[in-house]
């Protein structure tokens, strides 16, 4: 009984995943424009700080950015993508989702899987930024980079689950996320580096979810490299443990209030 309830629980995360990932590969524009937005970030926005202001930082600037950029993009696009559900729900499109006998953690679960798919195709506009601008890749170190990415799409999504359990509108959703992201892109680390940040600017660039994540995929990329003590702000286990802080409680609590929102319509 309990491998038949197993069963119809992986089945239903694989079909969501599937609906999300059919979506995404519908949607050309949406493809293009999650490969052209790092490109935009990184060869104009970036190039102009590495000429302008990144001359005494003692290591490759663009290289620094396209980590941090990796991590932004996944992050963004889940959190972007779990919006979508408020729309969804708005358009009454989840409606047979949530009557069914299915654990709402696992409709979470594949739409998170879905949307990932998103992301990790705009990680190709990274590699083409890198590769025009002459920008080291660090050979395996990008690929143990890009296996732990799924770590970063699962922070964004839960994130993101956390903020529509307290949304209602579609617009707000909209303009709230916009509102979410933007902050900590330039807070967490992505673009600048913040390791010298005091204040309010300090306290909020480390309790930002992005900022664990950024930092734990600049540890995985700079180990064993000479600049890793300039660049890796805590301990690979304090990011990951941070970072399991942030999932449990932002999936646990937006997916309870998300549930309960939809029983209320």
């Amino acid at each position: 009984m309990l491998m038949t309830k197993a069963q119809k629980e992986s089945n239903a995360v694989v079909a969501i995943a599937a609906r999300e990932i059919t979506k995404g590969i519908k949607n050309p524009v949406l493809m293009i424009v999650s490969i052209v937005f790092p490109i935009i970030f990184i060869g104009i926005f970036g190039g102009s700080l590495s000429q302008n202001m990144a001359g005494n930082l003692g290591y490759n600037y663009l290289q620094f950015m396209m980590i941090g950029m990796i991590v932004n993009s996944v992050f963004t696009g889940l959190i972007t993508g779990m919006s979508s559900l408020i729309e969804e729900r708005n358009q009454n499109l989840t409606q047979e989702l949530y009557v069914s006998p299915i654990s709402r953690y696992s409709i979470i679960l594949g739409k998170m899987i879905g949307s990932s798919f998103t992301s990790i195709v705009g990680l190709i506009g990274i590699l083409i930024v890198a590769l025009l601008m002459h920008i080291p890749l660090g050979g395996m170190h990008i690929v143990w980079l890009f296996l732990i990415t799924p770590l970063f799409c699962l922070i964004g999504g839960s994130l993101g689950i956390f903020f529509i359990g307290f949304v209602q509108d579609s617009k707000t959703a909209d303009i709230g996320s916009m509102l979410l992201v933007m902050p900590q892109m330039f807070l967490s680390g992505a673009m600048i580096p913040i390791q010298h940040s005091t204040g309010i600017l300090g306290f909020l660039a480390h309790i930002m979810p992005m900022t664990y994540c950024i930092d734990l995929a600049r540890a995985v990329f700079y180990s064993g490299t000479p600049v890793y003590s300039q660049i890796v702000l805590y301990h690979p286990v304090t990011d990951l443990l941070v970072m399991a802080g942030f999932f449990l409680v932002f999936t646990i609590v937006g997916t309870l209030m998300f549930t309960r929102s939809e029983r209320n319509r």
